[in-house]
This record gives C-alpha cells, sequence and structure tokens, in this order.
C-alpha cells in the first residue's frame, strides 16, 4: 500500500450511546467534501461512556465533553477545511443569508 500524507480523520463515538449511524453520516458527509484531500475517516467506538470526538493526528476538531453537544455539519466541515486548505471555498456553507 502507498505511503500518503494527507490526513486521516478519526470519528470516535458511544456505542452505547447509539451514535454510530450519526458517526457514520458525518463520516460519509466529510469524505464526499474532501474525497481528494483525506487518506480516510476511521470510525472508533469507545470504552467510555458520552464520547464523541473528531480528531486528525492531534488535533482535536469537535469534542462532545468539552464543546457539549454535536457539531453541526457545516460547522465540522468548516473546521476541516480550515486544517486542511484555509483558503478553500466551501460554497454554500460558507454563504450566509443577507
Amino acid at each position: 500500500m502507498p505511503e500518503t500524507t494527507k490526513p486521516l480523520i478519526v470519528i470516535t463515538y458511544c456505542p452505547g450511546c447509539k451514535w454510530l449511524l450519526r458517526s457514520a453520516w458525518m463520516g460519509q458527509e466529510l469524505l464526499s467534501t474532501f474525497e481528494e484531500d483525506l487518506a480516510g475517516v476511521t470510525l472508533s467506538p469507545s470504552d467510555s461512556s458520552g464520547v464523541f470526538r473528531v480528531v486528525s493526528g492531534e488535533t482535536v476538531l469537535w469534542d462532545r465533553g468539552e464543546e457539549g453537544g454535536f457539531p453541526e455539519i457545516k460547522e465540522l466541515k468548516k473546521r476541516v477545511r480550515d486544517l486542511l486548505a484555509p483558503g478553500r471555498d466551501l460554497g454554500h456553507i460558507d454563504r450566509t443569508k443577507g
């Protein structure tokens, strides 16, 4: 398998809380937006209750324990974009209603 310098996103979720489907949907959304920029998205069940965390390497993009709740997908995409390509336009996500 060839080595890649593209980042990997890891979504760690609480299986006891039934957050697998939410995690999979968020992973799908990230891959559909950043498929050329990411090595992949990995879903990882947590051993701890109530965990929902999105990381890339050492960078925490979202942590439910610190920020409370779940990210809106547009907020998560903005954070991934800011990590990967800060100048990239995300289209309608970056537009505000005037």
